[in-house]
């Protein structure tokens, strides 16, 4: 077994990695949005080739994680700890499919010079990094509070959601010719509202964390 200061910092090293993976997956959705904006195909194709960065770096992540809870057998919060991580990487993870399968929803709609994409979505993104800020350094500083008020900004992001297809449905009336546009459109929104929910889950890993209790922020 190890010493109680190599376990710390392989523990250390796991936050690292974790803050590490939701950089890489903010990108992805910042890249994924602006792809979206400017019908850049080249920079979607880019997105998705890069989740794979992002898939590789989870599983390495989860090793080390497992091969931790191996050697050192740990209980009480420092398992607590190592589960949060799984947990957390694991919410990452699909955040960034989420921002993968935007790219390929530009990609579907091509280069065409009529669409015109809603800047609500530019309004949800903005509120998702904010709120992948706050996770974040709700994690890093095991603040509870601070990983309370994801919900509270979730509820911004759901509101945003619902107008979108609100309107893309009053579309679908009006223009029957555009329907892989508003798909397409339906489809991001959602992707968005997705990524919003992973983060609140990461919210409630982090509060377990703390408090040694399950939440629902959702």
């Amino acid at each position: 077994m190890q010493t109680r200061g190599q376990f710390d910092q392989e523990l250390k090293e796991i936050d690292q990695e974790i803050v590490e993976l939701a950089n890489l997956t903010e990108k992805a959705l910042d890249n994924a949005v602006r792809a979206l904006f400017n019908q850049d195909i080249g920079l979607a194709e880019q997105v998705i080739e890069g989740d794979k960065v992002i898939d590789k770096k989870d599983l390495e992540i989860n090793d080390k994680v497992v091969l931790l809870i191996a050697k050192q057998n740990p209980v009480a919060t420092d398992l607590r700890r190592l589960i949060t991580a799984i947990k957390i990487v694991a919410d990452l993870e699909r955040m960034a499919d989420n921002a993968r399968n935007i790219a390929r929803s530009t990609i579907r709609l091509g280069e065409s010079r009529e669409v015109s994409i809603p800047t609500r979505l530019n309004a949800m993104q903005d509120t998702l990094v904010n709120m992948l800020h706050t996770a974040i350094t709700a994690f890093t500083e095991e603040d509870g509070k601070l990983a309370g008020q994801l919900a509270e900004m979730d509820d911004a992001v759901d509101k945003e959601n619902k107008l979108i297809l609100s309107e893309l449905l009053g579309e679908t009336a009006t223009n029957p010719d555009k329907i892989q546009y508003i798909m397409q459109i339906s489809l991001c929104s959602r992707y968005l509202e997705r990524f919003g929910d992973h983060i609140t889950n990461i919210g409630e890993s982090i509060l377990y964390l703390i408090k040694g209790e399950n939440y629902n922020l959702n």
